[in-house]
């Protein structure tokens, strides 16, 4: 996987969610806590959460086929949004079951120490991990705010373990405050409102997940920045002398498609076009290299098909459609 998929801070997400998993899970069985047991099935959601990214990492970097000659970018893109799915059913559902019940037939804990030990180990471990996806994700992220790198990131992968990171810190916070109310008032009650609110964030987070990694799949244009320089570089001012109109897609978090009309003169050879819109794509490559699928069409500038934006294939008196892909 490439440093924009953040390898590092899933691997340090998968071992710290598999050791406080096995720690929450003995907890419960020696005190009898819901809060550990949704704790425990959150960070056993999480720890597969993360096999779902590395596996969708790996897949998407298959070459392309006929059946599919864009590739298999939009792959990472897929297993995300399987991972808010999981984050909601599997963890934040079952987490608000568990609360419901244990609000309804409260009891006592027993052996209070194991709960507490593990609790503040695992916020411990989630802090490490938490730590290691902030790092990661500063190389990318630049001066937007960490809600606009959410929802920005091309890349799912980092988003997604920042905020389940986040949410299991705070989701440990929660359980262990409502271990400590049920320790000093004796009522299980506050367990099960803990483990309650620990439901309610992981839906939270997973529909977040699940709105945005939903846009990526429906297909989302190049960044701001990327779209400015690919239209600088795409005018010469001789051959090519403007920009009609541009789209642009992208087809993984590291491949862009663009496809553009292109103004040429109209006593251009075609000679002449030819090696201008070859031109013009090495300058769009070099000043933006994941755009990697490149459509250039050529036409006599017109304002008034400028106006009508990319839906009109041909200018009437112009030249016909001609592409180039390399």
């Amino acid at each position: 996987m490439s440093a924009s998929g953040g390898a590092k801070a899933i691997v340090a997400a998968l071992a710290a969610n598999l050791a406080i998993a096995v720690s929450k899970f003995v907890a419960f069985v020696f005190s009898g806590s819901s809060s550990m047991l949704a704790e425990g099935v959150h960070s056993l959601a999480d720890s597969g959460n993360q096999f779902l990214l590395l596996i969708g990492g790996k897949k998407a970097q298959r070459e392309a086929t006929p059946q599919h000659p864009f590739g298999y970018g939009r792959e990472r893109y897929i297993y995300a949004f399987l991972v808010s799915i999981v984050l909601f059913s599997v963890g934040g559902m079952f987490a608000v079951y568990e609360g419901y019940e244990k609000i309804r037939h409260p009891h006592e804990l027993e052996h209070w120490y194991w709960p507490v030990g593990v609790l503040v180990f695992a916020i411990i471990a989630e802090g490490f991990s938490f730590r290691t996806a902030i790092k990661e994700s500063n190389q990318l992220r630049g001066r937007l705010s960490w809600g606009q790198f959410i929802k920005r990131a091309k890349a799912p992968e980092l988003p997604v373990v920042l905020l389940e990171d986040f949410g299991a810190l705070i989701g440990l916070v929660l359980a262990l405050l409502g271990v400590g109310l049920t320790l000093a008032t004796g009522d299980g009650v506050w367990d099960g409102i803990g483990t309650l609110c620990i439901g309610l964030l992981l839906i939270t987070i997973a529909i977040v997940l699940a709105l945005e990694t939903k846009s990526l799949l429906l297909g989302e244009a190049a960044g701001t920045e990327e779209v400015e320089k690919i239209e600088k570089a795409v005018v010469d001012g001789e051959t090519v002398t403007g920009l009609i109109h541009m789209r642009t897609l992208h087809l993984g978090p590291e491949e862009l498609l663009v496809a553009a009309k292109v103004a040429v003169q109209h006593d251009d050879t075609a000679a002449e076009v030819a090696r201008a819109i070859n031109e013009a794509e090495a300058r769009i490559r070099a000043a933006v290299p994941i755009a990697r699928v490149i459509y250039l069409e050529p036409d006599i500038y017109s304002e008034a098909e400028a106006t009508k934006g990319p839906d009109r294939d041909a200018t009437p008196g112009g030249p016909g459609p001609s592409t180039d892909e390399h």
